[in-house]
């Protein structure tokens, strides 16, 4: 039960997963070539409060306005995902917003914010990234370790991140949505 992965689409942590870095995780991805993959886990977010790495950013910060954990890659590197107005992300150039679905597109931080401020509606930053190299990605698909499904641009900027592993999942068809209600321990039921 596996899409095509490409960049704008997520990958769904199935139960089947085996690793508990990505266990009920929603990644979204931002890259997919033959020389590998890289997206960020959009449902983890961490304890700390946005404003202390980066308080230039804070007045944009989607809620929660935390850090989230985006990977267990380059946990020091900072990627912003931002929603912009779509007739408005031309003007910021895409030096510094390059879209990706819809109005969701990433976002250079070492842009001055009050210079992209007026095109941006609301940004979420992420503390490292999920990343696959060349196949593995492709064998942990063929493993039965992720769906590919299509994301909704809401979806990175989810008011309620904890629930978006359930909430996309509940919004498939079946047999795929029963997987919106499977308990956290099966061996519990």
């Amino acid at each position: 039960m596996a899409g095509t992965p490409r960049p704008g689409r997520l990958l769904v942590a199935s139960p089947a997963i085996g690793d508990p870095n990505f266990e009920r995780t929603v990644v979204l991805l931002l890259e997919h070539s033959d020389e590998g993959a890289l997206g960020l886990v959009l449902n983890r977010p961490s304890e700390i409060d946005l404003i202390d790495p980066l308080p230039e950013w804070t007045r944009l910060a989607a809620h929660p306005p935390v850090v989230f954990v985006g990977g267990p890659v380059e946990p020091e590197r900072a990627i912003a995902l931002a929603r912009s107005d779509p007739a408005r992300a031309p003007a910021l150039g895409v030096d510094v917003y390059a879209p990706l679905l819809g109005e969701l597109g990433t976002l250079d931080l070492t842009s001055d914010p009050d210079l992209v401020g007026g095109g941006i509606d609301a940004i979420r930053v992420f503390s490292g990234y999920a990343g696959w190299g060349p196949g593995q990605l492709e064998g942990e698909l063929a493993a039965g370790a992720w769906w590919v499904v299509d994301a909704e641009a809401g979806d990175a900027l989810a008011l309620e991140p904890e629930g978006l592993w359930r909430a996309v999942l509940a919004r498939q068809p079946q047999p795929l949505r029963r997987f919106a209600n499977y308990p956290d321990d099966p061996s519990a039921n």
